[in-house]
């Protein structure tokens, strides 16, 4: 069994997918990770939508700038928000921790399960909201397409701990 650890350092953003379908329980495995993220007052006020659906997947492909790699996995997932006005005592919008939390737990289950993602950041709001029939009142935060993986990893380029961690007050 992997640790979460090696798991961690194993994920990468996969932008090349085979075209294989994904085994319908390692799917339920990646979903019900988000599902048990957890969330400002447990309240999970997000929603998952799973697009297997070739020429919608195409057509979030062209929403998302043209990134064609999108439309190439067997499934793509958005992430919808749907209070995307409570804002918590921080000052900071709850679903933008909630869903960082969800996703950050589907990807390392997908990763898991021997299945490549790819945090999607860079789309058209209404374009998707069209695709998907999602209400107005709700905000789509991120997509992923999910799949096999037909690229070998690159090696990632992080920063050292030093340069992103400082003790007891915030230093440049």
């Amino acid at each position: 069994m992997n640790s979460v650890f090696k798991i961690i350092q194993k994920r990468y953003s996969v932008r090349k997918y085979k075209p294989d379908p994904v085994p319908e329980e390692k799917l339920k495995k990646v979903l019900e990770a988000a599902r048990l993220a957890p969330s400002a007052h447990n309240a999970q006020a997000f929603k998952f939508v799973v697009v297997k659906d070739k020429e919608k997947r195409r057509q979030l492909a062209r929403a998302a700038l043209n990134q064609s790699f999108i439309a190439e996995a067997p499934i793509v997932i958005i992430a919808v928000a749907l209070e995307p006005e409570q804002i918590m005592s921080s000052d900071v919008p709850a679903y933008a921790v909630d869903l960082a939390i969800a996703m950050s737990h589907l990807v390392l289950a997908a990763t898991e399960e021997g299945l490549g993602t790819c945090f999607i950041g860079a789309f058209s709001q209404e374009k998707v909201k069209e695709i998907l029939e999602i209400p107005p009142q709700f905000k789509v935060v991120v997509l992923t397409p999910l799949g096999f993986s037909a690229q070998k990893p690159s090696g990632k380029l992080r920063k050292k701990l030093e340069e992103i961690v400082c003790f007891d007050k915030f230093k440049e």
